[in-house]
């Protein structure tokens, strides 16, 4: 297990998308100072509707994403740019999508594009939805943390529903600055904190990296795949 702790040790958990970034306290310091605040609203937008359409679409394979709603963002938030027929829901998240104590949530460099299936399009991405809404109201991380708070207890956001998965495929997805596009990687969805050991995550030679966000309430299992969206052969991994 030693090789599994300090792997992951030396990643950063990235939720809400979801994913590991190899990131230590200095660049995670540098970066805080780069973005205390939010930039201004242009540069988080794209001006092309159909290039954002596009990216967002790369999230998954063609046969996913060809019958997916696709949102796009704009200054009142993300809006339906073509209506879906298979109950899958590709976006492009920006740099909040992370937890609001990350350096990296002000990042206006950030595209993830995903591919979330119904029961996360559902249940799951209502969490970015809600925050974008909040960011674009000119809310502080504390005040979109307190607001998620409420809405969770509340009910105003839905209990996680089973069988919650997301693709994460696009090779043109910018993760944060230290990495940019990682690994394409598939992740699955689970209520509360989960251990990683029910699920074989984070051991040595197991495919199944895990991790948890409590303040989206979840437990992310992650599995890295061998190619990108396009078809073209993704990085090499090694468990």
């Amino acid at each position: 297990m030693r090789k599994a702790s300090f792997r992951m040790a030396t990643w950063t958990l990235w939720i809400a998308g979801a994913w590991f970034v190899g990131a230590g306290q200095a660049n995670a310091q540098t970066a805080h100072a780069a973005y205390p605040a939010m930039a201004p609203l242009d540069q988080y937008l794209m001006a092309d509707q159909s290039a954002e359409i596009a990216l967002a679409r790369s999230g998954a394979p063609p046969t996913v994403a060809g019958g997916a709603e696709v949102m796009v963002l704009g200054r009142d938030g993300y809006t339906t740019a073509v209506k879906g027929t298979n109950g899958f829901l590709c976006i492009v998240e920006r740099g909040w999508a992370v937890e609001t104590t990350n350096p990296q949530f002000w990042n206006p460099n950030i595209r993830s594009p995903l591919c979330f299936n119904q029961a996360a399009a559902k249940t799951f991405a209502p969490i970015y939805l809600m925050k974008t809404r909040l960011v674009l109201e000119g809310k502080t991380r504390e005040e979109v943390l307190a607001a998620m708070n409420a809405a969770f207890a509340s009910g105003e956001l839905p209990a996680l529903a089973p069988g919650t998965e997301c693709y994460m495929l696009s090779k043109q997805q910018y993760i944060n600055d230290a990495v940019k596009n990682w690994y394409p990687h598939v992740m699955f969805y689970v209520a509360g904190d989960t251990t990683a050991k029910s699920w074989g995550a984070n051991m040595d030679g197991s495919p199944m990296i895990a991790g948890s966000d409590p303040q989206e309430r979840v437990t992310v299992m992650m599995v890295r795949v061998t190619q990108w969206s396009d078809g073209t052969p993704g990085p090499s991994i090694k468990y």
